[in-house]
């Protein structure tokens, strides 16, 4: 038994609520939301208590944990308590002259017990969403966080411990051998929010047991700012979705291209930004550990020596895990810069000439979680929306896509599988049951039942054609 995991271990944990779901299915709605707005309730009591566990860890600043973490999961709560009747409800479907009499819809029913796996990144949002979304479709949930965020697991056990039984929601903490144990499990949904390096090991788990995923993955999402963009503006967007929590997110722009005839005035606009935004430490994060530390400072001293240009920024401190707001030109492909997602303060910058080659060596990567464009030009946004693939796309401004609770947030391919938020999400840890009702005594299709006579092969002919 892992120290951790309180009185029940993995196993005995999904035993427990394994049982616990199928009750769950036969449950009333009401009840979900009655869950849902306790949790809610508990987070806006206990807003200073998340303020210092992710200053802990993150020195994240508290207004800063309300912008990115505390308001999206009061908004997916929200949204899902005014909604769930709506989507429990069953969806009628279209018939046709084939099946005449019929009756037939969709009824959305729990898939049973889930299992996330969230990061350290934005421990609150990025545990607590899933969870919000997985309650709302009637399951059973065992969240695993990252051990790199003890003060805030320690946070989330006291809300999860105080509002739910554990057969009905449970958090298991632990390094990867606790979740390669859960992972054995055949959970009925699994829920993985990290790399796509993990996130291939978790599918290849998941296969075993023919479990679905959602896995929210990551990649290097490109920004264009063209020759028609408002430069003030971009740079001001930018700036904020960069080096919101140090960089450290998955949505965040991981490179930039620029029109030649607007690099330097975009150069100007972000050393500006970054200057008036995050001069003072105490609107900025920390990088999470010595690790992660090490590999930026590593990335960043192996791009100045292959000779990328430093245009601000470049200070780093181990002690302090801080890495000031950086930015760098004159990159190449060889640079460990652009080898694989930054994920965190710094910023590459490159000039293009014509927009066709900027699609180009997007479509020769593997898809993005986001894509963002900064444009006057309509042509250009079609243009860019038509001949690119990626998780998301924003116009003219940057990681807004993330916090909407109506829109569905998830990559494609290398960068995702599956979508998450508002009805999405309720989708993901739901399974859409068809259901068709029939009179007794009738139905058309016994009019072709063998023996096939001429007559039936007739009728069977105008059906081809016609119905």
């Amino acid at each position: 038994m892992n120290p951790n995991t309180g009185d029940l271990n993995a196993t005995a944990l999904f035993e427990s609520q394994k049982k616990a779901a199928l009750l769950n299915r036969a449950g009333h709605w009401k009840d979900r939301r009655r869950k849902l707005r306790q949790l809610e309730k508990w987070i806006l009591e206990h807003r200073d208590q998340i303020h210092q566990a992710v200053f802990k860890d993150l020195a994240k600043p508290a207004s800063e944990v309300d912008i990115t973490e505390v308001y999206p999961v009061l908004s997916e709560c929200r949204h899902a308590i005014s909604s769930l009747r709506k989507w429990t409800s069953p969806e009628p479907i279209d018939g046709s002259l084939s099946f005449l009499g019929t009756s037939a819809y969709v009824q959305y029913e729990p898939k049973g017990t889930s299992l996330i796996i969230s990061p350290w990144n934005y421990p609150i949002l990025l545990a607590i969403g899933p969870v919000v979304s997985s309650i709302a479709a009637g399951n059973t949930v065992v969240l695993k966080p990252s051990e790199f965020t003890p003060a805030t697991n320690r946070v989330i056990r006291e809300m999860i411990e105080s509002l739910f039984p554990s057969d009905q929601v449970a958090i298991l903490e632990g390094d990867a051998a606790v979740a390669s144990e859960l992972l054995s499990l055949p959970y009925d949904h699994i829920f993985f929010t990290g790399s796509p390096a993990v996130g291939k090991v978790v599918m290849t788990a998941a296969a075993k047991n023919l479990t679905s995923v959602t896995l929210e993955l990551g990649g290097k999402s490109p920004t264009i700012v063209d020759e028609t963009a408002n430069i003030a503006d971009a740079a001001r967007k930018i700036t904020w979705g960069k080096w919101i929590n140090a960089g450290q997110t998955c949505v965040a722009p991981d490179y930039v291209f620029v029109h030649r005839s607007r690099l330097e005035a975009l150069l100007a606009g972000l050393r500006s930004e970054a200057e008036k935004r995050y001069q003072d430490k105490h609107n900025y994060a920390s990088i999470i550990n010595t690790r992660h530390h090490e590999r930026l400072s590593g990335a960043l001293k192996d791009a100045l020596e292959q000779g990328a240009l430093l245009e601000f920024g470049g200070n780093v401190d181990a002690g302090g895990l801080y890495i000031q707001p950086t930015i760098v030109t004159q990159v190449t492909d060889q640079m460990h810069l652009m080898q694989e997602e930054i994920f965190g303060p710094i910023l590459p910058v490159m000039a293009y000439d014509d927009l066709d080659e900027v699609i180009r060596y997007i479509n020769d990567r593997p898809k993005p979680l986001a894509l963002y464009h900064y444009s006057g030009s309509r042509a250009y946004k079609e243009k860019v929306l038509k001949h690119t693939s990626s998780g998301s796309v924003v116009i003219n401004d940057s990681v807004l896509q993330f916090g909407h609770p109506h829109l569905p947030m998830g990559g494609v391919n290398n960068s995702g599988l599956g979508k998450s938020h508002g009805k999405a999400g309720f989708l993901a840890f739901s399974h859409g049951k068809a259901v068709l009702k029939q009179r007794v005594g009738f139905t058309v299709a016994r009019t072709v039942y063998p023996p096939y006579t001429s007559f039936k092969k007739k009728l069977i002919e105008l059906m081809l054609k016609y119905f």
